[in-house]
């Protein structure tokens, strides 16, 4: 594979509403980057305005339409509702979710108090279905939707220095399985998005050692480094009519770590 490869573009994400959480930076930019360029009206919420705002004019400067940058704290359940109300009012009904802000916050065991799992569990787990639940009315009025809930292939190899963020993407694998039962009668897919260890900007500053290349290198079936763009344009995928009969399932992009 060499530096000239064409990816793929979606003809049914051509002005598709999308809305992105956590998206001002690591894979939540790279979607709100790739999901522009398909030619889709993109929403999306991050707690960093500063970064959120430049990303936006960014997007604007090379061409493609402005994305709408809402700040929002996912914490807080009422301002992501009212955020998904003022993007649906603005770029039309959503019709693709991709539920992606997390934080993978080292920990050990003995310091996690109630609070900090709490707040683990508001960060990680918890907004995913609330935004999925502001959707999904907007979807079955479309006549159908996406909903890509983002998981981490961290459960399924047990981290052992983040059991509040491990538990949180576990649960992440039920609650999409729950919701594609229910829902897929609307014609509704949901889809749970797993990565491996991507080479984002905070990863590499805090937790890419030597050691650690040298685990990658060991764990991984395929060379090289996963990327922002290599999760994005599986999300293209689960957004688009090509996956119309997608749903219920994981799809794992880790290089064959697991």
């Amino acid at each position: 594979m060499t530096s000239q490869t064409t990816y793929a573009s979606y003809p049914s994400l051509k002005e598709r509403s999308i809305f992105i959480t956590g998206g001002a930076s690591g894979i939540g930019e790279s979607l709100v980057r790739h999901f522009s360029s398909q030619g889709s009206r993109v929403a999306f919420v991050d707690i960093a305005e500063e970064a959120g705002r430049a990303l936006a004019e960014a997007i604007g400067t090379e061409g493609n339409t402005p994305p709408l940058f809402l700040p929002c704290d996912l914490r807080d359940i009422e301002a992501l509702k009212a955020a998904i109300a003022q993007a649906s009012a603005e770029i039309g009904p959503i019709s693709v979710l991709c539920n992606n802000a997390g934080n993978d916050d080292h920990h050990r065991v003995e310091d996690v108090d109630v609070g900090y799992w709490d707040d683990r569990m508001a960060v990680n787990l918890r907004h995913q279905f609330f935004a999925a639940q502001a959707v999904i009315p907007q979807m079955r009025a479309l006549g159908g939707g996406s909903v890509i809930n983002f998981g981490s292939i961290t459960w399924m190899v047990g981290d052992p220095d983040c059991c509040a963020y491990v538990t949180a993407k576990a649960a992440i694998t039920g609650m999409t399985r729950a919701l594609a039962r229910e829902f897929g009668p609307y014609n509704i897919r949901v889809n749970c998005l797993v990565p491996g260890w991507v080479m984002t900007k905070r990863q590499i500053e805090l937790w890419l050692t030597p050691e650690a290349e040298a685990q990658i290198d060991q764990r991984q079936c395929l060379p090289g480094r996963l990327q922002t763009d290599d999760i994005a344009r599986m999300a293209l995928f689960l957004a688009s009519d090509d996956s119309r009969m997608c749903t219920s399932q994981q799809f794992i992009v880790d290089a064959g770590w697991v």
